[in-house]
């Protein structure tokens, strides 16, 4: 027989995990209704025993005391299936008959959930009825000491669920738990997602398992007492949410920022609500007890009462003492105490003004509890949403105390216990946790609109892109206005400048374009006396680009061969200026039109082109007529795609 506890655990684990994934492969095709009556009959279990489970936590973690923690699990055992009744996680979500959208929820699969020893019950309460909300099934990872309080909870909501027609091993709690038991569930193959609840290295650990997991960071809650709020009741919400469970809830209270101007009253308020407020030896006598060299927190001081806390530190306090405050000078490594503290203590700090006092909470917030949560009690909406879009936090709670606004008992954010802290903290999302969460979401979409409807093609330009196999082109001057004694085409493009530029190019690199130009000095723009018409000017421009870049190609490319049985001449006979035979023009003879084109009427009449730019098409589309091609044109990269994407040309 095995007596090796450590790889008891291991065995375990497989056993639990392959148990609850089978459970899953049932509870998967359950319908949202029959889902719904499981989690009913949870919360409902959860109610009945939600003081047994409070006490059985108190007695074997020494953390806490037993009402705040009944109320904790009444939040996870009541309120938490309140609020997700009727949601829809499973099956059908919701249509969208205008986008021809359907969303379908569908399972993670088994969920491992890592829990605490500071809320044991009320965590085990919550992740269970969030996993089985949304079709999973759940294998718990108990905190060493809290094994007993926790495994009573799952084993009493696990009966539940199964009373409800749960399959058998839904929910599953490891009864063998160490940090290599804990490390093997969350790699293991059969775990679909991770909930983890614990400090820094756990949650870096489940990030870095492979696994989908959900943690959160630590939270260092600064309050900003406002000097237009009512101060002896933010008062006492501070000492209410501080003195919540000894302090260990994340989201509690850790440091009092406000005026100088308030110090008297806010110190006053401060005893009538039963804080005990140190004086500068107690003070120094409660940092190095509270605090270890290392800048950790004490785990003797962890949800401990005030009364136990002063006893270490040296000092008694009267027993009805709520919580233990006392001022500090500023904030950072030197000021060990306005760190996060997880016990009945809560830092003063008092500045100035307004903007140092946002400024202070920034920097609590800096110093370790980056995307958790602040507070801020005032009655200036000004100053209010000046704080919330100030702090790097992403709960930010107003006129409330902290545990219960940010867990959803005082404020509308959603009941959880996982609160998430961002990408600045390092998680994966800075929600309040919930059922959402653990629901993939399939969409069904049935095509909406062609590919060529869904976006607009940005105009493409006139030069083309320069490749290794291109000489660079020139640069274009500004394009003149077209005007009937200028020789132009396309929109306003000069062709003897275009003519011009071409041969100016060759030239600059040696090459010799050989013959005059074809372009008669009669055509010069302001010429009166003998200048052609604009169409023939617009003719003699385009040849003269034409020719110009023909006489270099002549001289770069073979001659090309005639195809066999074709009675054209010799290359000379398709010159600009000769007649194109019809068995390779567009002539009305003919011509030939690419498929699924229907030229315009009139379209054979148009002079046949050798050089066409994007202005050319562009023109051509606007006067919904077509190009009629020579055999050879040439034709701009941009003009190409732009003439055969709406089926412009005709060869």
């Amino acid at each position: 027989m095995i007596q090796d506890t450590d790889l008891l655990s291991i065995q375990e684990l497989r056993t639990k995990v392959e148990l609850a994934h089978q459970a899953f492969l049932s509870f998967r095709t359950f319908s949202q209704d029959k889902i719904d009556a499981v989690v009913e009959a949870m919360g409902e279990a959860g109610r009945a025993h939600a003081r047994r489970l409070a006490e059985m936590a108190v007695e074997e973690t020494g953390y806490g005391n037993v009402p705040d923690k009944i109320a904790k699990n009444l939040l996870n055992a009541d309120l938490l299936p309140r609020t997700i009744r009727g949601m829809k996680t499973v099956g059908v979500l919701r249509e969208i008959p205008e986008k021809k959208l359907v969303e379908v929820g569908v399972p993670m699969g088994v969920i491992g959930a890592i829990l605490p020893t500071t809320n044991p019950t009320s965590t085990a309460i919550f992740k269970s009825i969030i996993a089985l909300k949304a079709g999973n099934a759940v294998v718990h990872s108990p905190h060493p000491y809290a094994r007993r309080c926790t495994c009573e909870t799952i084993d009493l909501l696990q009966r539940a669920a199964v009373s409800a027609g749960a399959p058998e091993g839904i929910i599953q709690c490891l009864t063998l738990t160490s940090q290599e038991t804990t490390q093997q569930l969350m790699k293991h193959p059969k775990i679909a997602a991770i909930l983890a609840t614990g400090g820094s290295g756990l949650v870096r650990a489940a990030y870095s398992s492979g696994k989908p997991a959900f943690g959160v960071g630590p939270g260092n809650v600064p309050v900003l007492l406002d000097t237009t709020a009512n101060i002896p009741e933010a008062v006492g919400l501070v000492v209410e949410g501080k003195s919540f469970d000894f302090g260990t809830v994340c989201s509690s209270e850790q440091s009092l920022v406000c005026q100088e101007s308030l110090r008297a009253t806010v110190l006053s308020e401060l005893r009538v609500h039963k804080a005990f407020v140190c004086d500068e030896a107690q003070t120094k006598a409660l940092e190095a007890t509270l605090i270890q060299p290392n800048g950790r927190i004490n785990p003797a001081c962890v949800g401990k009462s005030p009364q136990a806390i002063a006893s270490l530190a040296g000092f008694t306090v009267p027993a009805d003492a709520r919580i233990l405050a006392c001022e500090i000078r500023g904030v950072g490594k030197e000021h060990p105490l306005s760190a996060e503290k997880l016990s009945p203590v809560l830092s003063l700090l008092f500045v100035p003004d307004f903007a140092a006092a946002v400024d202070a909470c920034e920097k609590v917030l800096q110093f370790g509890g980056l995307g958790h949560t602040a507070v801020i009690h005032s009655h200036d909406e000004a100053r209010i949403l000046e704080y919330g879009l100030r702090m790097p936090a992403f709960r930010v709670l107003v006129n409330t105390a902290s545990p219960q606004g940010s867990t959803g008992i005082t404020t509308n954010v959603f009941p959880s216990m996982t609160l998430g802290c961002g990408a600045i903290a390092g998680n994966i999302t800075s929600d309040n946790v919930g059922p959402q969460h653990l629901t993939n979401i399939k969409r069904i979409a049935t095509v909406a609109r062609k590919a060529s409807e869904a976006f607009t093609v940005p105009a493409e330009t006139v030069a083309a892109p320069v490749t290794s196999s291109q000489p660079a082109r020139p640069a274009m001057a500004a394009q003149a206005p077209a005007s009937a004694a200028a020789p132009v085409m396309g929109g306003g493009l000069d062709r003897q400048k275009v003519a011009s530029a071409v041969e100016q190019y060759l030239a600059s690199k040696g090459i010799s374009v050989g013959g005059p130009s074809p372009v008669s000095s009669a055509g010069t723009p302001g010429q009166s006396a003998g200048a052609p018409s604009a169409a023939a000017a617009t003719v003699t421009a385009a040849q003269a680009a034409a020719g110009a870049v023909d006489r270099f190609l002549s001289g770069r490319r073979p001659t090309p061969t005639t195809p066999p049985n074709c009675g054209c001449a010799s290359p000379a006979a398709s010159k600009a200026d000769s007649t194109t035979p019809a068995c390779c023009s567009a002539s009305p003879a003919g011509a030939t039109t690419p498929a699924g084109s229907t030229p315009q009427a009139g379209a054979a009449t148009e002079p046949a082109v050798d050089f066409v730019c994007e202005d050319d098409v562009r023109m051509a589309m606007a006067a919904k007529r077509k190009i009629r091609l020579k055999p050879k044109a040439i034709l701009t990269p941009s003009a190409r795609d732009l003439g055969e994407r709406h089926e412009i040309f005709v060869r």
